[in-house]
């Protein structure tokens, strides 16, 4: 079976968020099955790919609109991900140093469209080169959504109209809406299937994926559901197709995210020793940032945006230290400026138990998951999440809004084998009142190790989800 993953992000070639994980890992977990899965993303002009040789393996000219483009297709040489990865070369469209943003303005790419669509159209005309094609294509999020349109709708790809193609969504609050006038930078369409593109009187990419692939997966189960109640007006076309939906949990890299092994962290443990582990991998934490080691460690890692819950941190680490309880709180990652702001003044404020590293670091954020007590994560929206799984397998106990993959992944310790502390509602009370109860856990030592424990012994191994996905794919192509 070959199954071919196409996707404009993938760990550790190019993240922007968890879809690179998802896409960096699954393909990999997916050869156990016998599955010869590939992966196929834009070559950007990044490090990583500057530093891997790349061997071309297809060059090829393709349309968008009347514009002819050259494209090339190179292959990664050496194997290091452990499964063949493929970048799409289009000179002036996708060699640029930022994913989807200009680092140099921070604002989105121009041309987003045409960047899209002509790495969708080259990996299709591509395809189209191979005398077996693959038995299933597997597209992630609205930035791929528009070959399983093209695959059922262009008499120019007829040949894979009786291929499969799933669509999984990562993120459904970001669809590609775009003018109507851009169907003209299409190849052409057969008349009747023209209407598949449009939705609310605009083209958008990710609801012609939705009615045109033959299966749709999301990142969790409660995040399906929460899907068809809200997603920016796709509400009611994905209730519709829900009977070729399915919820599918992300799992973890157990390899790259694994405390007994981890390179990145000040000392490697396991979950018969992760007291002391933690412990010394805390004291290094606490030396850097200038807290006191015997107070518990709150920490965030991630985009400083609404979506993650950012927006509530500074009013909520104000409160807990304000009332008077103990501890103390570190943040990681970078987004909205008038939080970079805001944290830099709670900084000079809150000396010795509040700091933030407005920055994107790998290496610290594997040593903050080692070293911290709990990991918050307020979201408004969490598709599914693997900040709370990493933080599981490093026996950081997770506090998280009871939402999506949150939901599906941690249970609360006050029920039978919890082992984490949820909150339902996004306001500063109930936020407050889940780290007092994380509070009153750290002080009862017998009870933290009981949780920790629990915690590190989770499995959240992508193998179970990738079962999953081998068993789908097998169903598809009996469905040929």
């Amino acid at each position: 079976m070959q199954v071919i993953h196409i996707s404009f992000e993938c760990y550790p070639v190019a993240k922007a968020g968890g879809l690179a994980d998802v896409v960096g890992a699954l393909p990999k977990y997916l050869q156990q099955f016998d599955v010869d899965s590939w992966v196929v993303m834009p070559h950007f002009d990044i490090e990583w790919v500057r530093n891997h040789q790349l061997d071309t393996v297809h060059m090829g000219v393709a349309r968008l609109g009347e514009e002819r483009f050259e494209y090339r297709i190179v292959r990664e040489a050496g194997g290091v991900l452990g499964f063949p990865l493929y970048l799409v070369d289009i000179p002036g469209r996708l060699d640029r140093p930022g994913i989807y943003i200009d680092p140099q303005s921070d604002f989105p790419y121009w041309d987003e469209f045409e960047r899209f669509a002509t790495f969708q159209i080259a990996v299709l005309d591509w395809l189209k080169s191979f005398s077996q094609k693959p038995d299933v294509i597997h597209c992630h999020d609205h930035h791929t959504a528009l070959i399983p349109f093209l695959m059922t709708s262009s008499p120019v790809y007829h040949e894979f109209h009786a291929i499969p193609s799933v669509l999984t969504i990562h993120n459904g609050h970001y669809q590609g809406w775009y003018d109507p006038g851009k169907q003209f930078l299409l190849p052409k369409i057969n008349p009747e299937r023209e209407g598949f593109l449009y939705w609310n009187g605009r083209l958008n990419a990710l609801s012609a994926g939705i009615r045109t692939a033959w299966k749709i997966t999301t990142v969790s189960d409660s995040y399906l559901h929460e899907l068809q109640h809200s997603c920016k007006g796709l509400e009611s076309l994905l209730s519709h197709e829900h009977m070729k939906s399915v919820g599918i949990i992300n799992g973890i890299d157990t390899d790259v995210w694994n405390p007994e092994t981890d390179p990145l962290v000040i000392k490697n443990y396991d979950e018969k020793t992760f007291q002391d582990g933690k412990a010394k991998n805390k004291e290094w934490i606490c030396s850097e940032f200038g807290f006191d080691p015997e107070l518990p460690l709150f920490s965030f890692i991630g985009r400083l945006v609404d979506e993650k819950g950012a927006d509530l941190l500074p009013d909520l680490i104000v409160r807990y230290l304000e009332t008077g309880l103990k501890g103390s709180f570190l943040i990681l990652g970078t987004g909205e400026p008038w939080l970079h702001d805001k944290f830099r003044e709670m900084k000079g404020r809150y000396v010795n138990f509040f700091d933030a590293s407005l920055t994107y670091n790998e290496e610290l954020a594997h040593r903050i998951y080692a070293a911290s007590d709990f990991l918050m994560m307020p979201s408004r929206v969490e598709p599914c999440g693997l900040n709370q799984m990493y933080a599981m397998r490093y026996a950081t106990l997770p506090i998280v809004r009871n939402i999506g993959g949150l939901r599906d992944t941690v249970k609360d310790f006050s029920q039978p084998d919890g082992y984490g502390v949820l909150f339902d509602h996004f306001n500063l009370d109930d936020a407050y009142h889940a780290l007092q109860r994380a509070s009153t856990v750290y002080f009862d030592r017998k009870l933290m190790t009981t949780l920790q424990k629990r915690a590190i012994t989770k499995n959240f191994s992508w193998h179970s989800s990738a079962e999953k996905y081998h068993k789908m794919y097998e169903s598809l192509i009996k469905e040929k």
